[in-house]
């Protein structure tokens, strides 16, 4: 079978800066570019040739999966946009300090909400939910399914209708694969594909701007899996 290839996002500035980033779309920080640039020159060293690529509509997995095809000279590789590979949606906590977020309700309530698999963080409130709703490339979304807040599982849930519908598909048809998203999305998926137990999962760390490599079988069973 074709690899399948996960690929969470370069540093963002709003990671750079310690900052809840969720559905802000904000971009790559340089050291986010080099890293993205970086892995595209080993995607060209090893030789690997992508069929088809996944990525979300956030400008930082836009960018890096740009910045992955450029360096490997694969520029031309058909890609696929979609919101059900956006990162998990931090609701209230989008833009605040994760330090003072700690601060201000406590260091264990602040790992509870990163880090639990079913544990909602604060609702958004109803201007950034408007927000949204108004953005063009949502356009396309209900509104009664815009999110305003989610957990991993709440994520993984919107996750993996696309991995049935598309991801697998493609993989099925011996199609060697890129998903370039972010790191929750990618920890749904690959909760998923690895059927990692829910006490689990929150243990789960994912290089920025690596490619992830999975071998799998005939029945997109995981064969083996390493970082570039």
């Amino acid at each position: 079978m074709p690899k399948l290839i996960l690929c969470r996002h370069g540093q963002s500035e709003w990671n750079a800066q310690n900052l809840f980033t969720g559905w802000a779309d904000v971009a790559l920080s340089e050291q986010g570019y080099n890293e993205a640039r970086i892995s595209g020159e080993k995607l060209l060293k090893q030789q690997i040739e992508i069929d088809v690529v996944y990525t979300s509509l956030l400008t930082r997995a836009i960018e890096t999966t740009y910045l992955l095809l450029k360096h490997s000279h694969q520029l031309w590789i058909p890609v696929y946009k979609s919101w059900r590979l956006n990162e998990r949606h931090y609701g209230g906590l989008q833009g605040k300090n994760k330090d003072e977020a700690r601060e201000e309700f406590g260091e264990e309530q602040v790992h509870i909400w990163r880090r639990s698999y079913d544990t909602r963080p604060p609702e958004a409130d109803e201007k950034l939910r408007e927000t949204y709703l108004n953005d063009r490339r949502y356009a396309m979304l209900d509104r009664r399914i815009m999110p305003v807040s989610e957990s991993l599982k709440d994520t993984l849930d919107r996750v993996i209708p696309f991995w049935i519908d598309h991801i697998s598909t493609s993989l099925l048809n011996h199609q060697t694969t890129l998903v370039s998203a972010h790191g929750n999305s990618l920890r749904a998926l690959i909760k998923y594909l690895e059927d990692i137990p829910d006490d689990e999962i929150s243990e789960l760390e994912i290089k920025t701007g690596a490619p992830l490599i999975y071998e799998l079988d005939e029945s997109l069973k995981v064969i083996e899996k390493y970082y570039l």
